[in-house]
């Protein structure tokens, strides 16, 4: 028995990301050993989760795994915790399609308690209907309690408090505003600098969390079986029981620094199986490591693209490796850094990357967030992952150099961007997760 919490919400942006952050650093605050995990494919609010429980956090996606992959990470990462605590994405029940890729298919997936966080910035009685609503809407997801966020004053939370108690849910307690306490915007690298300003309001907000909430109810009525049932009978829908894993391990050199650094962490695990991982920084450093596999992760190279340029020695090397039939495999901001050039500014300076795809990106004048699931078929195998970017191409002159595989979207419509292929590097606008494939399929 452990206590394990699902943290929800009626709406998004109502103030998950803060809540889970404060409420990990207040449990860790406390002594305790706590698992973030984060629904669904995103790479920001996971960061910030992880700075606050100074503990890795684990994505958890209904859409890139099999319902026995994500009960498989989530007892695997969580066995040595003493409280397991997972942020939703977005609303409650908002998946791709109605509930699938929901907070509640993972909630019901993992038999999880929900915790439901209402924003009540200009709410009142009539949240009564609404939370009646979320907690006899579908039988798979179990409500265990409510917090109020933006509340203005104890009259205000008064009022809230009775509109749960006459839908029967519990209220825990809430969260007044607190001005001085806001998350970047999502175009936004986490520098060192950042780094402290997350963990500064992850602390303010903690403090709050213990002032007006009722942790250790909260921590009672959340406790569950650890770990969580396997869906029976046991098996994946995609996991390659065969792995291809090298006869002598291998030297896997991943791409770290605040331009690079977008990684879901059970592909981290995954590789790590396959040989040794070392770490290298396109940004800061100057050499390439000998390496046997070269992995770009994505992050935000265009808001480093000057300092990116600077590094032509490192460019020089890995184009070099490319040429030589070395094996790289690149994601979003990955594969921007292998691209031609690179403009911040839609009007301004193109600054050279490595060339080793004939490719120019570009930042638009008015940033766009191009973001959805993606899947494709290579080599006999099919691959699911994420796409997330504002960085746009401005030119493509691949035709002739490289072979392009077709990426489509979970309802199949063909994406306008395809997987690249050149000699041995393989890159993409998508985040691929490999979680359950077998990454060294894509080179035989």
């Amino acid at each position: 028995m452990k206590p394990q919490i699902l943290v929800s919400a009626v709406t998004a942006g109502s103030g998950k990301t803060l809540f889970t952050m404060g409420l990990l650093r207040a449990l860790k605050n406390r002594g305790m050993k706590v698992q973030p995990y984060k629904c669904g494919a995103d790479f920001i609010d996971s960061s910030y989760l992880s700075i606050a429980a100074d503990k890795e956090s684990v994505n958890l996606d209904a859409w890139m795994s099999s319902p026995t992959h994500t009960q498989h990470i989530y007892n695997r990462y969580g066995e040595q915790a003493d409280a397991c605590i997972t942020e939703g994405t977005s609303a409650l029940f908002d998946g791709y399609r109605r509930m699938q890729g929901s907070s509640a298919e993972i909630a019901n997936i993992l038999n999880l308690p929900v915790i439901l966080l209402v924003n009540a910035r200009m709410a009142g009685y009539s949240v009564a209907p609404l939370l009646y609503g979320y907690k006899h809407f579908y039988s798979g997801v179990h409500i265990d309690g409510v917090i109020f966020n933006q509340v203005s004053s104890p009259a205000h939370y008064a009022h809230l408090r009775e509109a749960c108690s006459d839908t029967g849910l519990d209220c825990l307690g809430y969260l007044p505003v607190i001005e001085e306490v806001k998350l970047f915007p999502k175009h936004n690298a986490i520098s060192l600098a950042n780094r402290r300003i997350i963990d500064e309001q992850a602390n303010i907000v903690a403090s709050q969390i213990e002032k007006s909430i009722d942790i250790s109810r909260m921590l009672n009525r959340c406790n569950r079986n650890f770990p969580c049932q396997y869906t029976l009978p046991y098996y994946s829908d995609t996991e390659d029981d065969m792995h291809t894993f090298p006869m002598s391990k291998i030297k896997i050199a991943i791409a770290r620094d605040p331009a690079f650094n977008f990684t879901y962490r059970e592909n981290i695990t995954k590789l790590s199986k396959l040989g040794e991982i070392i770490h290298f920084s396109p940004l800061y450093g100057y050499e390439l490591p000998e390496a046997d596999l070269i992995y770009l992760p994505g992050g935000y190279p265009e808001l480093f693209a000057r300092q990116l340029h600077r590094r032509r020695k490192m460019m020089e090397s890995l184009k070099e490796y490319a040429e030589a039939g070395g094996k790289i495999l690149a994601e979003c901001g990955g594969m921007v850094f292998l691209g031609r050039t690179l403009k911040s500014k839609e009007n301004g300076t193109a600054y050279p990357m490595s060339n080793i795809l004939p490719i120019d990106f570009t930042m638009p004048s008015v940033p766009k967030l191009i973001s959805g699931y993606r899947k494709m078929t290579y080599k006999n195998t099919e691959f699911k992952g994420y796409e997330f970017h504002y960085s746009t191409i401005l030119q493509d002159d691949t035709t002739n150099t490289c072979f392009m595989t077709p990426i489509t979207n979970q309802k199949g419509t063909e994406n306008a961007i395809s997987l690249y292929r050149y000699k041995n590097v393989i890159a993409s606008y998508t985040h691929w997760y490999w979680g359950e494939k077998d990454l060294l399929k894509l080179w035989l």
